[in-house]
């Protein structure tokens, strides 16, 4: 029977093994009850005892054999997970050796020209300097990231919540990103009113709608546009971030909060210096989770939203 049943769930094999042991236990009761040669009285009493006891051991075991196939389920996604977190970590791993092999050796290019005088010209010596300030901060943001990511990971991360008026975080954030969305001629569209708010870390919070701008903005195609919109609906506080990035694969939908994930290579940023290592939405999801609220990211007509709900103060 259970080689037959092999395809079933654990549950239905471990009754199986438990109703042929019972029925077996029970047939051989009432076979040897009858071969004493009892009498009917007798007979009866055996019978109904041992069918009480089976459909109690029936009972019992089927509470037991329901909680072995949970806790066989939960053990098999557990090490399903334990898999896709080490696959993670392996490809953080690749993405951050990349990113920073490959300004690195810019620098030293750059720096050993400028040390042996190769360079003089003042123009060209301005760029070098330039070039090598800007690689800086993007390493430097990318360790930031890297930093940010272990706390969350390593359940380090400490709130300290407050009443934030949404409003301003979404105002400091947008006067952070200008000038990058400028660079690539892409407007800034903030709602008037509607701004609720909201109990949380306030620089945790901050780093949330900072993370979703930069990352609409890196996205999004020239002189296209991003949206930030917020609301109080309920217990909840959301905050919403549209563009017009063409949209997110419908099978990516759910990994572009995963570390290191960035899309495919028609959504990866081109050579403009603004790629990102892959962490920015994975801070994210783990800054809005230490607040007990959550985000999702969905497709909409020109392109996608990204979503994050927070409890209200």
């Amino acid at each position: 029977m259970l080689r037959l049943l092999r395809g079933r769930s654990i549950f239905v094999h471990v009754m199986v093994m438990l109703a042929v042991t019972v029925l077996a236990v029970v047939a051989g009761v009432a076979t040897v009850a009858q071969a004493m040669f009892l009498s009917p009285h007798d007979l009866w009493v055996v019978l109904v005892t041992v069918t009480a006891s089976a459909l109690i051991s029936l009972g019992v075991g089927a509470v037991f054999g329901r909680r072995l196939a949970a806790s066989a389920v939960w053990a098999q996604a557990a090490r399903d997970r334990e898999r896709r977190l080490e696959a993670g970590r392996r490809e953080l791993v690749a993405w951050v050796s990349h990113d920073l092999r490959t300004p690195l050796a810019g620098l030293r290019a750059m720096a050993e020209a400028l040390e042996d005088r190769i360079i003089s010209d003042p123009a060209t010596v301005d760029e070098y300097h330039r070039r090598i300030r800007v690689e800086t901060d993007r390493m430097t943001q990318l360790v930031d990231d890297l930093f940010e990511l272990s706390r969350i990971n390593a359940g380090a991360l400490r709130l300290a919540p407050t009443t934030v008026p949404l409003r301003e975080i979404v105002s400091d954030a947008l006067a952070g990103v200008a000038p990058l969305a400028a660079s690539r001629r892409i407007q800034l569209v903030a709602a008037d009113s509607g701004w609720p708010v909201v109990r949380a870390g306030e620089r945790e919070l901050a780093r949330v709608v900072s993370n979703l701008l930069i990352n609409s903005v890196r996205y999004t195609p020239e002189d296209g546009t991003v949206h930030i919109t917020a609301g109080h609906e309920h217990d909840d506080v959301w905050l919403a971030v549209s563009d017009t990035c063409g949209g997110i694969p419908e099978n990516d939908l759910d990994r572009v909060f995963d570390v290191a994930f960035r899309g495919e290579r028609a959504r990866t940023p081109g050579a403009n210096g603004s790629a990102g290592g892959g962490l920015g939405l994975a801070i994210v999801r783990g800054l809005v989770e230490a607040h007990g609220g959550r985000v999702g990211v969905r497709n909409t007509g020109r392109g996608c939203q990204f979503e994050v709900r927070l409890p209200a103060a």
